[in-house]
């Protein structure tokens, strides 16, 4: 059975991510999904605060509040999952997610950053899309219908 990894910060953008690994088994594609977190490495001043095991223990317990929402879309769709957390850099540290797991595709949503923001602070998708030995999805969020011009949907 393959292994689908799907990235997940707690955005709405990961949560589409989400959908579209649901929807992939939906269709038949005979996968687990695994759900990637990183929690970023604790400043000094956390440290120095609350100690190493200490921010390490809240970090954990944080990314598994943010995977919450992503857990219940795949319990209510019936997708077998599982889940892994950890902390360090996101990029390398999502790519050994998949490694470890032997993902073969992974999932991260779309962010809605524009092109300078990309320049300066850098693309986790664009990052895992140059590095990852396996292929990755990028998933945009669903269109919204366009609205006529008294504001109903062209659906309607």
């Amino acid at each position: 059975m393959l292994t689908i990894m799907i990235a997940v910060d707690g955005s709405e953008q990961s949560l589409h991510a989400v959908r579209h690994g649901i929807w992939l088994v939906a269709q038949g594609l005979p996968a687990r999904v695994l759900l990637g977190h990183v929690q970023k490495s604790a400043s000094l001043t956390e440290l120095a605060t609350i100690g190493p095991a200490g921010t390490a223990d809240a970090s954990l317990r944080a990314g598994m509040d943010l995977l919450t929402p992503a857990i219940g879309l795949l319990r209510d769709a019936g997708v077998t999952h599982d889940v892994d957390v950890r902390m360090g850099d996101v990029y390398p540290t999502l790519l050994d997610i998949a490694e470890t797991h032997e993902a073969a595709l992974i999932l991260i949503g779309a962010t809605n950053e524009g092109t300078l923001s990309r320049i300066f602070l850098g693309s986790i998708g664009n990052d895992l899309v140059r590095h990852s030995r396996v292929p990755v999805t990028i998933v945009k969020a669903p269109e919204e219908p366009e609205a006529d011009e008294e504001g109903d949907s062209a659906q309607d």
